[in-house]
């Protein structure tokens, strides 16, 4: 239930800029929600529970993106367009299902590096290849590439924050929990 209210937290941190008329510029909780959300994936019990899951997951994420396309950029809808996207959305969770099993801050760094720098990479590319915003050549790729770098940086800072959060908390009041009680049964005054 908890990894469901952290996609559902994702979704609106994507909505919630533009109905409150600002701009996120990328900082979202999209990627930590999505590696949060596959990181409870593996405890689903069949593989085919999981896959039911990661679908729903998909399902509340592609009505996010239909409506921000059509009702607030107010663009048509070509599923094509999203194909990347949606793949993307997938691989994220698996990732977290795999690295994410057992949680260390350096496995969190990883994700994060690993989620925030894939997506600039393939909606970069996908911007680059699939319009005419930018010149199909090295330079224009790399034109596309430096015109991303700030949501970049604000995926990788969101991202962080928001896993810092989902797994630092937890980890966080499990010690306070583990030094009361250690206090308690050594009978040390506890401030």
């Amino acid at each position: 239930m908890l990894a469901y209210l952290v996609l559902l937290a994702a979704a609106l941190s994507r909505l919630l800029p533009h109905a409150l008329h600002l701009v996120s510029w990328n900082f979202t909780a999209l990627g930590g929600g999505l590696l949060f959300f596959g990181s409870r994936l593996r405890n689903s019990g069949s593989a085919r529970a999981a896959a039911a899951k990661l679908a729903s997951a998909l399902a509340l994420l592609i009505a996010t993106d239909y409506y921000l396309t059509v009702y607030v950029y107010q663009y048509p809808f070509h599923v094509a367009a999203y194909l990347v996207t949606w793949l993307w959305y997938a691989a994220v969770c698996l990732l977290g299902m795999g690295l994410l099993a057992r949680p260390s801050f350096l496995r969190a760094a990883a994700a994060t590096l690993a989620s925030a720098t894939s997506f600039f990479l393939l909606s970069n590319f996908a911007v680059w290849a699939g319009s005419v915003m930018y010149p199909h050549t090295v330079s224009g790729l790399t034109a596309c590439l430096a015109l991303g770098l700030p949501f970049y940086r604000n995926d990788l800072v969101s991202t962080a924050l928001t896993l810092g959060v989902l797994f630092g908390l937890p980890a966080l009041a499990r010690k306070i929990v583990e030094a009361l009680h250690a206090a308690q049964h050594n009978n040390l005054p506890l401030a």
